[in-house]
């Protein structure tokens, strides 16, 4: 997979999820990919940092600055960034590039939540044909003399009734965006349903440029599937790799022609699960990291037989001595429970019952109104 001039060779992104994808996960989600089928020196797929927001940046917000952190070993910085304002967005793709060298940068325009969608950003903006092409423009104006690719993140649109991929991919293009990448799904859904894989086919016939499916993508059979059907060029991985970073390693080798499934034992995601927590605890410190670790646990022993008291344990860890003491109380000779493949994680919930959007928001779709910049938010991606 090719974006401008950065090459891809395992054509699987790490979808950037809020409060997930720091630099540790990151760090553990490649690691795991670099054990697969690839070339010494490949680039095993693109592991990309939680959303950042432009106006933080732009302002020099210590907490939005601390975010920025990448290991020795992430040889492609990938940032995805968030904002409404073209002036402020394209400053804060500059400072990204010159302060912290990063190498690509993708913007959020998929993001579902009400508090984001109320005041115009995230799945709301799109719908603003002439604001969309704004803020592409910006950014893109200010990433190409250094020769960093832009890249968006979008949904079919807000409802059933206000799609707005098609329109999204065509301006994406002619901004000179290196690819969109596409949720099948409408902020209405929000992470509800089924992916519209089909609406994901669609935008791959309607641009020139490479499109990238996200959206029900639990094992790696079905990063191959979506690739048989829609003809995308690449893959977005969002829920089903949490609790689960081993799936990286699965979806190299299946982009390589290499038929794997890895079912690790009780013992083994115990070992994930410790790594996990050094590597936290390694860009904080033991306090802060395995807080952190904690909203992990859930997701990592989703249906193995653990009792509730351990559990409880688990998603309570304040030390290393706490995390020791209950991964020792597993069973390591437990097999991972087959019945879990191919079932969603993560959040799901409803679909909306409507979608909350600024007043008269939808009245014209080619209005710009930038006092709603004023109102950058910085949310979960989507």
């Amino acid at each position: 997979m090719q974006l401008g001039g950065l090459k891809v060779d395992t054509p699987v992104i790490l979808a950037p999820m809020a409060g997930i994808t720091n630099a540790a996960y990151r760090q553990l989600c490649r690691e795991q990919a670099e054990a697969g089928a690839v070339p010494v020196g490949a680039q095993a797929g693109l592991f990309v940092c939680e959303m950042i927001t432009s106006r933080g940046i732009v302002e020099r917000d210590r907490k939005t600055r601390d975010m920025l952190q990448f290991d020795p070993g992430e040889r492609v910085r990938s940032v995805q960034l968030y904002g409404v304002d073209p002036v402020i967005m394209g400053r804060a793709t500059e400072i990204l590039i010159n302060d912290f060298a990063v190498d690509h940068v993708d913007l959020n325009f998929g993001c579902p939540v009400p508090k984001v969608t109320r005041k115009g950003g995230g799945a709301a903006l799109p719908y603003k044909r002439r604001w969309l092409e704004l803020i592409l423009t910006a950014v893109v104006g200010a990433a190409t003399p250094y020769g960093v690719p832009v890249t968006m993140k979008t949904r079919i649109g807000i409802d059933h009734d206000h799609q707005t991929h098609l329109d999204a991919g065509r301006i994406a293009e002619q901004s000179g965006c290196a690819a969109i990448a596409l949720h099948g799904r409408t902020a209405q859904q929000a992470y509800s349903g089924e992916a519209d894989w089909d609406a994901i086919a669609a935008l791959k016939q309607h641009v020139s440029i490479p499109v990238l499916g996200n959206g029900d993508i639990w094992e790696a059979g079905d990063a191959l599937e979506m690739v048989r059907r829609t003809g995308v060029d690449g893959v977005v991985i969002g829920r089903g790799c949490l609790g689960r970073p081993w799936l990286f390693r699965d979806l190299v080798d299946a982009f390589a022609g290499v038929s794997t499934r890895t079912l690790p034992t009780l013992g083994e995601v115990a070992s994930m699960v410790r790594r996990h927590a050094e590597l936290l605890v390694g860009y904080s410190d033991e306090v802060h990291g395995l807080a952190e670790m904690r909203k992990h646990m859930a997701w990592y022993f989703k249906g193995f037989p653990v009792g509730g008291d351990l559990r409880r344990s688990l998603g309570l860890i304040s030390s290393f001595t706490d995390l020791d003491s209950a991964l020792g109380q597993l069973d390591p000779d437990v097999p991972f429970p087959t019945a879990e493949l191919g079932s969603p994680r993560g959040r799901q919930g409803s679909p909306r019952t409507k979608v909350a959007l600024p007043e008269h928001w939808l009245d014209d779709p080619l209005a710009v109104d930038l006092e709603l910049a004023d109102a950058e938010l910085g949310i979960s991606g989507g």
